[in-house]
C-alpha cells in the first residue's frame, strides 16, 4: 500500500493543467428523474457491514450495494444507458450506432441502453477481458470486437471506428476534445450517491472510493462535498499496477502509467479521465494504491461478510483494510464511520 495525502500545491498544479476541462456535474435530480421512468430503476440498498467494521477496527461501515442495479449487476448501469436515454428524449438515439471500449460493465450499460432505444452497440475489448464477459455483451445484443492488449488500446480502436464509420463514441473516460458525453455519463453516477446520502442519518467520517479512470470516484466525491462539506475524509483507491490518478496527483499533471494486468480488471486503467481528475483534485483528500494481495484480501473479506463481489467491486473495502497499517495517517479510529461503494456483482 502506498498513500498520498495531497497538498494544496499539488491540487493547484493539477487544476492549472485542466483549465479547459469542466468539473463534474452535481445535478443528481435530472438523471434521477429520467432513470426513474425505467421499470428496472429501483434504488439499491445501503447496508451496515458490522463484520467488516470489526475487521477494520472502526465503529461503522455502510456499504452502498450496487450489485443489483437495474438488472445489470453494477453501478455502470447508471452511466451509458442514461446518456442513450437522454439522446432518446431528444429523438436522437433510434438507428444510431454507439461504439465504446470496455474493461467491464460499461459495455453492458451501452449494450442495454442501445437495445432499449432501438440503437446498435459495438464494444471493443482488450485481450485481457475474459470471453465470458464478451458472451454477456453478445447476449445483450452488442457486437464485440477484440483489439489490443490493454484497455487504452481498445479505446483507441473504438475511437477510430467511430471516426471511420460515423458512429457515436460513448466512452466512460474523457480527454481534450471529448467532454460532453462523459460529463453526462458521470451525471448518471450521481444517482447512487444521492440515494446513499438520503439513506444516511449522519455524515460518514471516511469514504473509500475505488477508481479506474475515476468517473465513479469523482461523481461520488462531488455529491459528498455538496451534502456533507469537508466532514468526510475521502480517499481514492487504485491498483498499484494502474495508479493513473495517484501518479497524476503526485506529479501535478495528467499522467499515463504503465504496468502489468491487474486482477482488479475493472480498475486496470492506465490513464485518468480528465473530468474525473479535475473533480478529485478538488474533492479528494488522499489517494492510495493497493497491491494484488491487498485487493484479494478485500475481496475475501467481502465474501466472508456476505457481500460477494469481485476484487474490483470490493476495492474500497480492500483500501479500508489496507489502511490499518497507517491508521493515524488516514485518521481512522474506533469512532470512525465509513462509507464504501460495492460496485459490482461477482463475475
Amino acid at each position: 500500500m502506498e498513500y498520498l495525502n495531497t497538498t494544496n500545491e499539488q491540487r493547484k498544479q493539477v487544476l492549472a493543467q485542466l483549465t479547459d476541462i469542466p468539473f463534474p456535474s452535481h445535478d443528481a435530480d435530472a438523471p434521477a428523474a429520467l432513470l426513474a421512468r425505467c421499470p428496472a430503476a429501483a434504488p439499491t440498498p445501503l447496508t451496515a457491514a458490522p463484520d467488516i467494521a470489526q475487521m477494520a477496527g472502526v465503529a461503522q461501515v455502510h456499504i452502498k450495494d450496487e450489485r443489483t442495479r437495474m438488472g445489470l449487476g453494477s453501478f455502470k448501469a447508471l452511466g451509458a444507458a442514461y446518456v442513450i436515454a437522454h439522446d432518446a428524449e431528444n429523438n436522437d438515439a433510434k438507428g444510431q450506432t454507439y461504439v465504446t471500449a470496455s474493461a467491464g460493465n460499461h459495455g453492458l450499460s451501452v449494450a442495454a441502453g442501445a437495445a432499449a432505444f432501438g440503437a446498435r452497440a459495438v464494444v471493443y475489448l482488450a485481450d485481457t477481458v475474459p470471453e465470458s464477459f464478451a458472451e454477456r455483451l453478445r447476449a445483450q445484443g452488442a457486437e464485440v470486437c477484440r483489439h489490443g492488449a490493454i484497455y487504452e488500446e481498445s479505446m483507441a480502436a473504438a475511437a477510430q471506428a467511430a471516426q471511420d464509420n460515423g458512429w457515436r463514441l460513448l466512452s466512460d473516460s474523457s480527454w481534450p476534445g471529448y467532454i460532453d458525453r462523459p460529463l453526462r455519463l458521470m451525471e448518471g453516477y450521481l444517482v447512487l450517491m444521492q440515494e446513499a446520502i438520503n439513506a444516511m442519518d449522519h455524515a460518514p467520517s471516511h469514504i473509500f472510493l475505488q477508481a479506474g479512470v475515476g468517473g465513479l470516484a469523482a461523481a461520488c466525491a462531488t455529491m459528498a462535498r455538496v451534502a456533507w462539506g469537508t466532514i468526510p475524509r475521502i480517499t481514492v483507491v487504485e491498483p498499484d499496477v494502474a495508479p493513473a490518478l495517484f501518479a497524476s496527483m503526485a506529479k501535478g499533471r495528467p499522467t499515463l502509467t504503465t504496468g502489468p494486468a491487474s486482477r482488479m480488471g475493472r480498475l486496470d486503467c492506465k490513464e485518468p479521465s480528465l473530468i474525473a481528475l479535475k473533480g478529485l483534485a478538488r474533492d479528494a483528500d488522499a489517494f492510495m494504491t493497493i497491491s494484488e494481495a491487498e485487493g484479494a484480501a478485500g475481496h475475501d473479506a467481502c465474501v466472508a461478510a456476505g457481500f460477494a463481489s469481485t476484487p474490483s467491486g470490493a476495492a474500497g473495502v480492500a483500501g479500508l483494510l489496507a489502511a490499518q497499517a497507517e491508521r493515524d495517517a488516514f485518521g481512522l479510529s474506533e469512532q470512525s464511520r465509513v462509507l464504501i461503494i460495492l460496485s459490482e456483482e461477482p463475475a
